[in-house]
């Protein structure tokens, strides 16, 4: 059997700590995130905004991760995971500093936009290079593990968002909290992937000549179906994350608070089914596990949508836990092959962060014309889709084991 030089770096302990350092990076990456998410209030009233200019000044950070997302890939072939997340971080942490700098200045919304198309720019950078060193760690585990490294994102978001709030309630300056965020991220970040395993031959010639001369991963069928798998994970999440709170004030008629209650239900059972799922999938496979997960994310938003206010509640639980493995696993999937993982991650991530980009103006579209709490049951019909394509999730071995037979 031929040794790689990645092989190497494989023992016990450096595998270990290649675990501890992936969840850690996925946690500062949340961090980061949800610290500029939770200022964004105090954002529309220091520059007057209208929910429409809001808008717009949030899309340049989708553009921006679209952007970074199908590149990235490729840089992390060449550079590896750990220099990619820094380079990501280096073009978005600056951002989010540059943002709050021109937020504290009552700039113009384009120098705003600007900063924050960067901040995309380099979170979806650093976004698949974080999956692809959890691929990687992974593999060498032997076990299902990349839905931990996901519910660690969750848990630096909500980490962000309450120390945000907090901050927020101590009338600190957003430039000021925004600014120490970035530059604690930057550390972290910088700390954390020291730790990173390298992937198989990261950068070799060899390597990078396979990658030039395959097929494009745009074109290979299992990658885009994994890919619609992924968006309607996405959406599935995305469409609680943006409108649960107004769905249930809206359809349900409870208050502001109890709509953020509902949230916080979805948030804390999404995470839970992340961190629990993980034996489930080695036990049961993911075939098995996603059908049944999408399934119930449809008994949810079922609930949610149909059932008095108390069965609604227990809806967002049923529906937190269907929707949270989804995305961990289409990344799990997509990385089979260590060789092609990178190239195949930027595909499916582009994809699926499509649903971030699209969700919110579809509900909000629907909701115009048939109100909030119904416009969700497009969760059940994205859902459906996913029941349909989940078989393209199966591992890459026992596919290949099945044509042979």
């Amino acid at each position: 059997m031929t040794s790689h030089p990645a092989d190497l770096t494989r023992s016990p302990a450096a595998v270990a700590a290649a675990r501890n350092a992936t969840l850690l990076v996925f946690t500062v990456n949340g961090f980061a995130f949800a610290s500029w998410m939770s200022r964004v209030p105090d954002v529309k009233d220091m520059l007057g905004l209208t929910p429409g200019q809001l808008s717009l000044l949030l899309l340049a950070l989708s553009v921006g991760s679209l952007c970074g997302l199908p590149v990235a890939g490729r840089v992390a072939h060449r550079i590896g995971a750990a220099n990619t997340v820094r380079l990501g971080g280096a073009v978005s942490l600056p951002g989010i500093l540059l943002a709050g700098v021109a937020v504290e200045a009552h700039a113009a919304i384009p120098l705003v936009m600007l900063p924050l198309f960067l901040v995309g720019l380099g979170f979806g950078t650093w976004d698949v290079a974080q999956n692809l060193e959890g691929s990687i760690v992974e593999q060498a585990l032997g076990r299902a593990i990349m839905p931990w490294f996901h519910a660690g994102f969750s848990g630096g978001t909500v980490i962000g968002a309450l120390l945000g709030a907090l901050i927020t309630w101590l009338e600190v300056p957003v430039g000021l909290h925004i600014g120490a965020a970035a530059v604690l991220s930057a550390a972290g970040m910088w700390w954390v992937t020291r730790s990173f395993l390298p992937a198989y031959d990261e950068g070799g010639t060899e390597a990078v000549d396979v990658t030039r001369r395959a097929r494009s991963p745009w074109l290979e069928p299992r990658t885009l179906l994994i890919g619609v798998m992924v968006l309607a994970a996405a959406f599935t999440e995305g469409t609680a994350n943006d409108w649960m709170a107004v769905a249930f004030v809206d359809g349900h008629g409870t208050s502001n608070a109890m709509g953020v209650v509902a949230l916080s239900v979805f948030l804390v059972f999404m995470t839970a089914g992340r961190i629990l799922g993980t034996g489930l999938l080695d036990r049961f496979g993911r075939v098995a596990v996603l059908r049944v997960l999408f399934a119930t994310a449809i008994v949810g938003c079922a609930l949610v949508v149909f059932g008095p206010p108390w069965l609604a509640f227990v809806g967002v639980a049923v529906w937190g836990v269907g929707a949270s493995l989804g995305f961990p696993v289409g990344m799990s999937a997509a990385s089979d092959d260590p060789a092609r993982a990178a190239v195949r991650l930027s595909v499916v991530s582009t994809i699926g962060y499509g649903a971030f980009l699209m969700g919110p103006p579809l509900i909000g579209f629907l909701g115009d014309h048939v109100g909030v709490l119904d416009a969700m049951l497009a969760v059940g019909v994205v859902s459906l889709l996913a029941i349909a394509v989940v078989p393209a999730a199966k591992p890459l071995k026992e596919t290949t084991a099945a044509t042979a037979e």
